[in-house]
């Protein structure tokens, strides 16, 4: 395993960000940057050897400076939704930043994906990893307790890409974190990922309001548009998904939280490129790019953000998100990439 570790420019403060280029013994490479804990690129090959990017992104820093739609981004606070930006937790009411439409997202206007993380890089003879930290302060967007937050992204010889979160706090909060990568097997900026195959393994989604607020209703994914558990194409039935123009949806991952289990996986049947998602995460988010517009053209990637569900901090029957002091956040995804013949 290679790590290089360079300048990727400053922020307009001054502060000094770094890449890191990790190539394992098969020569495929991973990219990912402290601004954000961000996944700048993902090099694997097709069918033919061929190696190409499949993670979309920008090759500068000036690209994730600007407002973007998370791509590649470690997300926090909060990823996803929390309705009307408030919550109570031990009878006090927290007020949030409300950034998409009535609601909460994405842990509001300046969270984890607009911070410059500490960086520390590990080697070993199979795999690589650099673990990236932050420390959000008590108050931070609204959200209660000082909260250190490690990320740390690993690449193996095996073509195996994880990232592992873990959190420590001082004082009673909330926290649901996830990747927010956008994939396009055929390459990025290739066209749209609407002929990519999908299968997944999750019986059950949530149900949501018009403002993509869970109802509290958990419903069979059976003889519905949702339904993925054996493989068909994204662009199938997206048609039928008018309101949110795609797929934007939470799913509940089958097994037992906490435990590491097969999400599914994505097959581009052109190139032959395949990723398999494993998670220990309660549900995921499909997300087929469905707002991309002046960055990538609409579709032109799908997210697989494996998370805690939205707004669980006001739904008390879904899996909790609260971390109590003493406690440690401790999640882990795992994306293996390989190659189907024709």
């Amino acid at each position: 395993m290679a790590v290089a570790r360079t300048s990727f420019g400053s922020t307009p403060d001054g502060t000094a960000v770094e890449l890191f280029t990790l190539t394992n013994s098969r020569g495929n490479i991973i990219k990912l940057t402290n601004y954000g804990a961000i996944l700048v690129s993902v090099e694997v090959p097709d069918r033919c050897g061929q190696l190409q990017n499949v993670n979309l992104g920008y090759s500068t820093l000036a690209g994730y400076l600007e407002r973007h739609p998370y791509l590649g981004s470690t997300v926090g606070r909060f990823c996803n939704r929390i309705a009307s930006g408030r919550f109570s937790l031990d009878g006090q009411e927290y007020s949030l930043a409300v950034n998409n439409g009535p609601n909460h997202l994405h842990g509001g206007l300046e969270g984890f994906d607009r911070m410059v993380w500490g960086a520390e890089v590990i080697e070993a003879s199979d795999r690589s990893s650099v673990r990236l930290t932050h420390v959000s302060t008590d108050g931070d967007e609204g959200y209660p307790g000082t909260l250190t937050v490690t990320v740390e992204y690993t690449w193996s010889d095996a073509d195996e890409l994880s990232f592992a979160f873990r959190a420590t706090t001082d004082r009673s909060t909330v926290l649901n974190l996830t990747n927010h990568s956008y994939w396009n097997l055929a390459g990025a900026g290739t066209g749209d990922v609407l002929a990519h195959v999908l299968q997944l393994n999750c019986e059950k989604y949530l149900d949501v309001d018009e403002t993509l607020i869970p109802t509290g209703q958990i419903l069979p994914v059976a003889e519905s548009v949702l339904d993925f558990r054996s493989p068909r194409a994204l662009g199938e039935r997206i048609a039928q998904l008018p309101d949110t123009k795609g797929y934007d949806h939470c799913f509940v991952v089958d097994g037992a939280p906490g435990t590491m289990r097969s999400v599914g996986n994505a097959v581009d049947p052109a190139s032959g490129r395949m990723m398999e998602v494993l998670t220990t995460q309660p549900g995921v988010q499909l997300y087929t790019g469905n707002h991309l517009d002046g960055v990538h053209e609409p579709h032109g990637g799908f997210c697989l953000e494996t998370q805690h569900y939205p707004d669980s901090p006001n739904q008390p029957h879904f899996p909790t998100t609260r971390l109590d002091p003493g406690m440690v956040f401790e999640q882990t995804t795992i994306h293996r990439f390989s190659t189907k013949s024709e």
